[in-house]
């Protein structure tokens, strides 16, 4: 049990960054949303470490410590990779929805870096993304279900969005599943080029501006 509370403790450190966000950020800042949708998941992570539902402890900690640290530098430093800028500039766009936000920051966190987490994940550990292959999957499980819960907190209500209303052709076109299978092809690829730096850093380049673009998407303001 005093390994698991020394595993734990970097993961308490992010949920209370998280929490000093929400207190201070606007509720309606497009950042503030994806916060809350990111600390309900992390503290769900911490609790399911400390009931000892994941078989590598370690491992999972190292993972969720590493992605969200590279939120984190983001909403603390203000200095975003293309990725997150979108989500920045439009933060406080009347014409975005919330889900919108909560979305696109998904798109970011999970599309860019998460696949770098891995990478990261794995110089620390001295290990291959493979031998972490169960702690993605499980913090993926849990992002997916949390996407579940988002879409039904924060899409309007059936007499405000029909099946013709732009938000939800524009939700539709996004899956949360498809960036996850995505990033784990991409973790890999990255693995595999960590001894071609500048080929690694050209493949991350153009990585933070697809997710970029997509986010962008997502942003698009709606019509009232």
């Amino acid at each position: 049990m005093a390994l698991l509370e020394h595993f734990t403790t970097p993961v308490d450190t992010v949920v209370s960054r998280m929490r000093t966000l929400d207190a201070t950020l606007p509720e309606r800042d497009g950042i503030a949303v994806f916060n809350r949708v990111y600390l309900a998941v992390t503290e769900e992570v911490g609790r399911r470490l400390h009931a000892g539902d994941f078989t590598d402890p370690g491992a999972a900690v190292t993972l969720d410590v590493r992605f969200a640290e590279r939120y984190l530098r983001v909403a603390e430093e203000g200095c975003p990779p293309a990725c997150w800028r979108p989500l920045l500039q439009f933060r406080r766009h009347p014409g975005v929805r919330p889900l919108q936000f909560a979305l696109a920051g998904i798109n970011a966190h999970i599309g860019h870096d998460l696949a770098l987490a891995v990478v990261d994940a794995c110089r620390t550990l001295g290990c291959e993304p493979a031998e972490l292959e169960d702690e993605f999957d499980r913090v993926g499980d849990l992002l997916v279900s949390m996407e579940e819960r988002i879409r039904e907190e924060l899409m309007p209500g059936p007499d405000l969005l029909q099946i013709a209303d732009p938000l939800t052709h524009l939700l539709g076109a996004w899956s949360l599943d498809r960036a996850r299978d995505a990033t784990w092809s991409t973790a890999r690829a990255l693995w595999a080029l960590r001894r071609l730096p500048d080929l690694a850093e050209e493949f991350t380049d153009r990585l933070d501006g697809a997710v970029g673009f997509a986010g962008r998407m997502l942003l698009t303001p709606m019509p009232d």
